[in-house]
């Protein structure tokens, strides 16, 4: 088995039982050379087999096995169109992102790890799922981001491997739960953009955000 599927099977699994997605919801897709394996549409993804994860030409869009691949097929070619430095595409619905970002706010900086690992936060209005429209949103911004919040809907992120874009996936789900749970009780209290620049400066974060980036 390829490393990409190994990754594809570790990290839909994780999605699942950290609460990320619920069901059949939420895709994720790798590149390996100029083609994508992505979840196939309608699939809890704890139970997808090696063999279904579905194979699309990214330069074409031409699917190339029985299956159909996920809904949001066009976001995903977008992304790996527009960086090719990444290798790994995830889309998840975690509930404290979508609540806040519904809300209208932005989800600030409430712990160091958060500013320290994600260099910034794209936010798009709600557009309807699975669409062209969506997909052409996301093209416009992914150039420079690796997280992008889509209010009413869910969050997308990007990485140099699987394990980087789960793990913006759940630094920023971490951001907005505290960030909820800080508003029920007071003011919050939001890192400064000094104390926020002091954190990407430190050599420490700088390694941690190399060993995102390494394969296994």
């Amino acid at each position: 088995m390829s490393q990409v599927l190994k990754d594809l099977r570790i990290y839909a699994d994780k999605i699942v039982t950290s609460g990320l997605v619920v069901g059949a919801g939420g895709n994720l897709s790798m590149r390996e050379g100029n083609i994508m394996y992505i979840s196939p549409s309608g699939f809890d993804l704890q139970e997808i087999e090696d063999s279904q994860w579905v194979r699309v030409d990214i330069d074409t869009g031409e699917v190339l096995d029985d299956l159909k691949p996920s809904s949001e097929v066009l976001m995903h070619l977008e992304c790996f169109r527009k960086r090719p430095d990444i290798t790994a595409v995830m889309h998840a619905h975690p509930s404290y992102s979508v609540g806040v970002s519904s809300a209208g706010c932005s989800i600030p900086s409430m712990f160091p790890d958060f500013p320290a690992m994600v260099r910034n936060v794209s936010y798009l209005d709600y557009l309807i799922p699975t669409t062209d429209v969506l997909a052409n949103a996301v093209a416009e911004v992914i150039a420079d981001t690796d997280v992008i919040v889509m209010r009413n809907h869910g969050v997308l992120t990007v990485g140099k491997t699987m394990k980087e874009a789960y793990f913006f996936m759940q630094i920023i789900e971490e951001s907005a739960k505290v960030f909820t749970i800080a508003s029920t009780v007071g003011v919050p209290r939001i890192l400064t953009e000094e104390e926020c620049q002091d954190l990407r400066d430190l050599s420490s974060e700088k390694y941690r955000q190399k060993l995102l980036k390494e394969s296994k």
